[in-house]
């Protein structure tokens, strides 16, 4: 096989996976599409420093007419499945940036298509290959900790110094209308990849719509809480978004050992392990290795190489790579607690059931549903993305965007 020719739909996010696939050998970037003319710019350079030609497209219909073997779906985060069931059914493979998709009856149809096409899919969910995360996985599956008890996933990034950057004064930004626990997939992911387990049941929780975040037009629960119930009886608390500080941290309990990792101090682990006697385990802190070459230049922490190398070497048929990418199945379990968990918020945090949308019978009930905060996609199930009453029905003034858009243009902070 030769080289694979990869079509990149969204240059913001996209370049990074537009660097990390112009340094793959068996890849080539054949095209990148974005609305902002900038970015089109921008990517144009990278392609100049690099020495290739690409294609640049600031319209998507046009992008699809391109020769492409795969798309790197990088685009808004709401309409990943919308683009990426067209461009399955066209006969290419795709990698889908952050998240899988806006409701269950896009699951559905993504499932479906993906099964029908037998076109690869993978969900570029980097936060599963962090070193330590990684290596949470490689412990958990040779029995280390025993089996999982409980986890916790957190993914606090206080966004709003950034705000102008990433939803550019936009009153209808999707970032602008999610709901606090859509974005859930950085937290829970890890903790679903490691072990393997599904989703079968979550309760929603948020914080209140914070001063801080409103006055840029952010009108959803600043911060929101999943408590998630696994196939096996486990439970995994997933915190995410808008609190103050910074962290990315998880910890896994099973019934012979526990391990977390330290975001704050450089990457380490610490695993502590028993060896048939209660209390009386050991422990060990390290800093794992990347298990492969080349991660550590990449961003996020060196996880961004890794989607972008399995998802080639996928698709080389590489058994390790098949192994290790995120398909639609763990994808759309990552994503369900997300959607259900904000149904669950605005049913005083009751407990709704998440269905196995591997199974034709379950995807029946669902495949109608279009439960969400995107108006668009919703129609008539159209929920707004605040729980609190006074929120839902209060209008953020058009100043209040048109000063982020200011701070934009200008390149200053929220």
């Amino acid at each position: 096989m030769g080289k694979i020719k990869i079509g990149v739909f969204g240059a913001g996010r996209g370049k990074t996976m537009i660097r990390e696939m112009l340094n793959n050998p068996e890849a080539e970037v054949v095209a990148i599409c974005d609305k902002y003319q900038p970015l089109l710019d921008e990517c144009q350079k990278i392609a100049d420093d690099h020495g290739v030609k690409i294609a640049l497209y600031p319209n998507f219909e046009d992008f699809f007419q391109h020769d492409m073997d795969a798309v790197v779906m990088a685009n808004y985060a709401h309409e990943h499945a919308k683009f990426g069931i067209r461009l399955l059914k066209s006969g290419r493979h795709i990698m889908s940036e952050v998240l899988t998709c806006a409701t269950l009856a896009e699951a559905c149809e993504l499932i479906e298509t993906v099964e029908q096409t037998g076109k690869l899919y993978s969900y570029a969910e980097n936060y599963c290959y962090f070193n330590t995360t990684y290596e949470m996985r490689r412990r958990y599956r040779a029995g280390d900790i025993g089996e999982l008890m409980q986890a916790e996933g957190e993914y606090i990034h206080d966004c709003s110094s950034i705000w102008p950057e990433i939803t550019y004064g936009e009153r209808n930004h999707w970032r602008n209308r999610m709901s606090s626990v859509f974005y859930c997939t950085h937290s829970l992911g890890p903790i679903l990849h490691a072990t393997g387990l599904r989703p079968i049941a979550v309760n929603g929780f948020e914080t209140r719509n914070m001063p801080f975040m409103r006055k840029l037009g952010d009108t959803a629960g600043s911060a929101g809480t999943l408590i998630v119930t696994l196939e096996n009886g486990a439970i995994v608390k997933s915190i995410d978004m808008c609190l103050k500080g910074h962290s990315v941290n998880y910890r896994m309990f099973g019934d012979t050992g526990m391990m977390e990792t330290d975001f704050h101090d450089g990457g380490y682990m610490h695993l502590y392990r028993e060896f048939g006697q209660n209390c009386a385990g050991t422990w060990e802190k390290y800093r794992p290795e990347f298990v492969l070459p080349g991660a550590d230049a990449s961003g996020h922490g060196g996880s961004d190489f890794f989607t972008s190398h399995y998802f080639i070497r996928a698709l080389q048929g590489d058994p390790d790579a098949l192994d290790n990418i995120v398909d639609v199945y763990s994808a759309v379990d990552m994503c369900l607690p997300g959607i259900l968990g904000f149904k669950s918020i605005l049913n005083n945090n009751c407990k709704i059931d998440v269905p196995n949308l591997r199974l034709k019978s379950e995807r029946d009930k669902w495949r109608h549903d279009t439960f969400c905060t995107f108006e668009e996609a919703a129609g008539d199930m159209f929920v707004p993305c605040n729980a609190m009453q006074a929120n839902r029905d209060e209008i953020v003034p058009d100043a209040v965007y048109d000063e982020v858009r200011r701070k934009w243009e200008n390149g200053e902070p929220g």
